[in-house]
């Protein structure tokens, strides 16, 4: 495995062995010295083209505690803000000798391209609407944590659909680790076909979300991401709030196991309550803690585990 684009491009014994060795990898949060020699040598670019906290901030706490040395750009930071092509601006970089970039990018298949034009290893931190594996890995890691095997648990994944690059990525490593899937949105927030994704199935869609929580172990709220909106999806905050957040009333509905995610950020008050944000059964900062330990995994993976081309 060389790069990490595509939750698809991995098999569920690779997502298994991944998710196994962040737990050895979150040990490291524990000590008083957080550092690992694993890759002592090996130099990573976090190229950033959007904005970011937590994928960013837990990909260089990751590589930096693997002994990596690690370099933080972005896009207006780098030549392309001159008028460089990415094209060019990827080649030069390759050119310096890294080991790996960590790309994220507003255009779908962004990171896809750039692992042809360059040698080093690419991993995917988010392109455009497409899919956001890294994240998808640790929202599994999480999920395992609190349910334990996710074979025939039942996941609901809630709210804005169309413009969510982490239900791809989660849809795919949700349903190869057995799990049954129930994606729930407003209609103008389903995205088109997504009953014939390729690649997916067994898979349930739903307009109802009080009708779906009384069945779930998980419900993962997604957040409304009103910067790619140009239209009017739903009429006003307070309607869909209504509809489709997840609401004091609607945390009595969940089973008393269930338990909840969001890959942040949040928007308080509108796909979650401020109760449910911070209710015991809700694991996001859980998931901020398991980024760290599945990122590092992954650079493991890619960089010095069994079978890197490095």
């Amino acid at each position: 495995m060389k790069h990490l684009l595509s939750i698809a491009d991995l098999t569920r014994e690779e997502i298994v062995s991944i998710l196994d060795t962040a737990v050895s990898m979150h040990e490291v949060q524990d000590r008083d010295v957080k550092k690992l020699p694993t890759l002592r040598g090996r130099t990573i670019i976090n190229f950033f083209f959007e904005d970011s906290t937590r994928t960013r901030a837990s990909f260089e706490i990751a590589g930096k505690w693997m002994s990596a040395d690690t370099i933080n750009l972005t896009g207006k930071g780098t030549s392309i803000s001159k008028g460089e092509s990415l094209r060019d601006t990827v080649l030069t970089i390759d050119a310096m000798g890294v080991d790996m970039m960590i790309v994220r990018h507003p255009a779908s298949g962004a990171p896809a391209q750039i692992a042809d034009w360059v040698d080093c290893s690419i991993v995917n931190a988010g392109d455009g609407t497409h899919e956001h594996p890294s994240q998808a890995l640790l929202d599994a890691y999480t999920l395992r944590r609190a349910l334990g095997d996710l074979d025939g648990r039942h996941v609901a994944i809630v709210g804005d659909l169309t413009h969510s690059r982490v239900l791809r990525s989660n849809l795919l490593s949700l349903r190869a680790l057995g799990a049954a899937v129930t994606l729930v949105a407003p209609p103008t927030l389903m995205p088109a076909g997504v009953a014939s994704w390729a690649g997916v199935d067994g898979f349930e869609t739903s307009y109802d979300l009080d009708e779906v929580l009384p069945r779930v172990d998980a419900v993962m709220m997604l957040r409304v991401q009103r910067e790619r909106m140009s239209g009017g999806y739903f009429p006003t905050a307070r309607e869909y709030a209504v509809t489709y957040g997840l609401t004091p009333r609607r945390l009595a509905l969940l089973p008393d196991h269930a338990v909840i995610t969001h890959p942040g950020p949040m928007n308080r008050g509108l796909e979650i309550s401020a109760e449910a944000a911070d209710a015991a059964r809700s694991l996001v900062l859980d998931q901020v803690s398991a980024g760290v330990a599945v990122r590092m995994s992954i650079l493991y993976h890619l960089l010095a585990g069994e079978g890197s081309t490095q």
